[in-house]
């Protein structure tokens, strides 16, 4: 069946950096853009940066370009989310997300969700 398995998440101090993980199963990954997505306590879950297929396309959200960067290894069917210069406002629940079609920024663009991983930034 399909799975997306994220990992990295913690706690780091704000300006400190965090990897995240997020390994699919289950489906033709190269087939299928990556997404990931955030959701902090009491706010809509919303998006942070998407990946076509090969990994030539990406697209993040105004709040985290310049300091996220998401890549795919697709020998490993893993997508990562490098993320620098961490702030307190990025504290939230961090979900990979795959999907197949256009609108890489909306939750309705992806078919398939991982469980999420917990990130904290300490101020």
């Amino acid at each position: 069946q399909v799975q997306l398995v994220e990992s990295g998440g913690g706690l780091v101090q704000a300006g400190g950096s965090l990897r995240l993980s997020c390994a699919a199963s289950g489906f033709t990954f190269t087939s299928y853009t990556m997404g990931w997505f955030r959701q902090a306590p009491g706010k809509e879950r919303e998006f942070v940066a998407a990946s076509s297929w090969s990994g030539g396309n990406t697209y993040y959200a105004d709040s985290v370009k310049g300091r996220f960067t998401i890549s795919r290894d697709n020998a490993k069917r893993t997508v990562y989310l490098q993320m620098n210069s961490l702030k307190p406002e990025d504290t939230a629940v961090y979900y990979c997300a795959a999907g197949r079609g256009a609108t890489v920024r909306r939750n309705d663009g992806y078919m398939y969700w991982g469980q999420g991983t917990q990130v904290t930034v300490s101020s």
